[in-house]
């Protein structure tokens, strides 16, 4: 029924009485019945008053695109203002649905709507504005690409498209029927467009040669060219990046087990890559082989191959690189170049004083965070360089904090002054006398034994491995992706200096892990325990989160749970898990101080029964 009032909005009509199928065709005046079915009828549906069509006729004189409850008129989304969702689903397309799930609601750091925020503190449209105009190997720049304007988008539309067809694979050969032995001849079928299915394996021109140093005509402007136009070039032209690595193509292709496709796949990527770039004697960069996608290009495997043949200059910025751009993009250009100068001092290392070794990249990534969020203080009072920064300003910057954040950024601000310093860029160090905070940790806590029960039954048979791993044995995470199949001897594990004698229940799933991965992946020559499909057909180990993604359990925490339940059953023996789970004394006095601790009082067993 219409709701009060003349100007009211429509609202959704009832059903036809007879049929039960088609709205009624009027509401104000009301009929209950729909043309079809009126006494006397069928009777024709008049035109919509709106648009004027004959045809879909809805009710109240509109069609099914012009009513507003028609469940066919499309509309924007209420969470990214998408174009082409319907009223059936709350007027939400797909991804908003899910974001209504899993991100509060808030104001966007960005374009200042009521939105559902995520953990960037950007709401989707913000999100999907920076990923058109993100750049590879680049991390989303959410302020530059919704500072002027925003392209809206069709909904339910996001996901990877194909510019151009996939480039046609070299001519194959068939056997003809008669053709049943080695000695018979062979016909040639389709149509050879330019050559014949062997032309890659002729040896590559005398003058053929790569440099590091080509010179290269740098481009008055940068403009993409015509991924249609490229696949027709890549199609004619000879290509001697293609002859130069056919026979790495061909040992990668063997040795790791490529499919047919695979390969054709790589060999399409290195004749793109012979098109695009400038210069055909010089090397090519990492970052232009994260190009390819555009044209439908493999990257990893192209890259692995270029690597072998020594044609590969690597360019691409490594995870901390990319969180830090993330973090400093709306830094001032002189405080940026100052913090660049540090963080390749803790990469790389530096010969220069003051000179450090290299650190660990995630060391790195923590102290980043913790001065980012000092800096973002001092940028706000108008500070453009750290020579301005003095001891009271990063007094008054650190005592909001809390002890944790504190730690860090009073860690990264030392070594960051300390380079500084040394590099003659600041006057005098203001770290210098100020304490550093001590960092007393979080209290481990206990895991619910029958979550963990469930995962070690996982029916995937490397996720009830890896569970299995560190819930009896307390690996870390870093040490789970680098075990390799050689060493896991007779049943005991070795790990660095340590030998540990595997659990039954542990030798059970590897059993099933190691059946599964061969009848997968039987050719595989990766030598690390845990491979996954993208790993299989190489040498490299797996991802941080392979394969804890989609389940509830976290390597720390399950590590956590088992050092825990040990002390707590051993009465506080702090020797033995040092030797059992090589942890240092700060580390284990972190567990023992839960022994004592009144909230973690459970009969001297946090976790409950053991598993068994």
């Amino acid at each position: 029924m219409p709701a009060p009032g003349p100007d009211a909005p429509l609202r959704l009509p009832p059903r036809c009485n007879k049929c039960q199928a088609s709205p009624v065709a009027w509401t104000s005046p009301r009929v209950d019945f729909c043309y079809d079915c009126l006494p006397g009828g069928p009777f024709t549906t008049p035109p919509c008053r709106w648009c004027g069509t004959t045809n879909d006729y809805f009710s109240q004189g509109l069609c099914v695109l012009c009513h507003p409850r028609s469940p066919q008129r499309a509309g924007s989304c209420k969470g990214c203002l998408a174009w082409g969702v319907y009223p059936r689903y709350n007027w939400t397309c797909w991804p908003c649905r899910w974001w209504r799930t899993h991100y509060p609601e808030g104001t966007c750091d960005h374009c200042g709507r009521l939105a559902r925020i995520g953990n960037s503190g950007a709401c989707r449209l913000c999100v999907e504005q920076a990923q058109i105009t993100q750049e590879a190997g680049r991390a989303l720049d959410y302020a530059g690409a919704n500072q002027h304007s925003q392209q809206l988008f069709l909904a339910n539309m996001l996901f990877k498209r194909r510019v151009t067809p996939r480039l046609a694979p070299q001519p194959s050969l068939r056997r003809g029927p008669r053709a049943r032995n080695a000695n018979t001849t062979r016909v040639r079928t389709g149509d050879e467009p330019w050559r014949s299915r062997y032309k890659n394996q002729l040896p590559y021109p005398a003058g053929t040669g790569f440099d590091d140093e080509a010179s290269v005509q740098l481009a008055l402007f940068d403009m993409a060219p015509d991924p249609e136009a490229v696949r027709r070039r890549a199609l004619l032209e000879d290509s001697e990046l293609t002859r130069y690595c056919a026979a790495v193509v061909d040992d990668h292709a063997e040795r790791y087990g490529w499919s047919v496709r695979q390969r054709n796949d790589v060999i399409r990527s290195l004749r793109l890559l012979q098109t695009l770039r400038e210069n055909p004697t010089a090397k090519i960069r990492a970052s232009d082989v994260l190009q390819l996608p555009r044209y439908d290009g493999n990257i990893v495997s192209t890259i692995d191959v270029l690597a072998d043949a020594g044609l590969l200059i690597e360019d691409r910025p490594n995870r901390v690189e990319i969180y830090f751009a993330a973090k400093a993009a709306n830094l001032p250009p002189q405080m940026r170049e100052q913090l660049e100068l540090w963080l390749n001092a803790m990469l790389q290392g530096s010969t220069q004083a003051p000179r450090q070794v290299p650190r660990d990249p995630q060391t790195a990534r923590v102290q980043i965070l913790g001065i980012v969020t000092v800096v973002n203080t001092w940028v706000e009072a108008g500070y453009t360089s750290f020579a301005q920064v003095t001891r009271a300003d990063i007094e008054h910057a650190l005592e909001p904090l809390n002890p944790g954040r504190r730690h860090a950024a009073e860690l990264g601000l030392k070594s960051l002054f300390k380079t500084l310093k040394g590099r003659k860029l600041v006057f005098a160090n203001p770290t210098r006398g100020i304490k550093t905070t001590t960092f007393t940790g979080t209290i481990p806590l206990a895991l619910d034994p029958a979550v963990i029960r469930t995962e070690l039954n996982h029916p995937d048979p490397v996720v009830a491995l890896a569970v299995a791993l560190v819930a009896f044995h307390a690996l870390t995470g870093k040490q789970l992706r680098a075990i390799k199949l050689t060493d896991i001897v007779d049943g005991r594990l070795t790990i660095g200096d340590r030998v540990i004698p595997l659990a039954a229940p542990v030798l059970t799933r590897l059993t099933a892990w190691l059946d599964h991965r061969n009848q997968r992946w039987p050719n595989s020559l990766n030598p690390h325990l845990l491979v996954s499909r993208r790993t299989a057909p190489r040498l490299v180990p797996v991802g941080h989160s392979y394969p804890w993604k989609g389940i509830t359990l976290r390597p720390q925490a399950l590590r956590e749970d088992r050092i825990l339940h040990e002390i707590h059953a051993t009465g506080g023996d702090v020797r033995r898990i040092y030797d059992l789970f090589g942890l240092n004394v700060d580390s284990a006095t972190r567990y023992l101080k839960t022994i004592e601790h009144p909230d973690l009082a459970n009969g001297g067993k946090p976790g409950g029964a053991p598993i068994e």
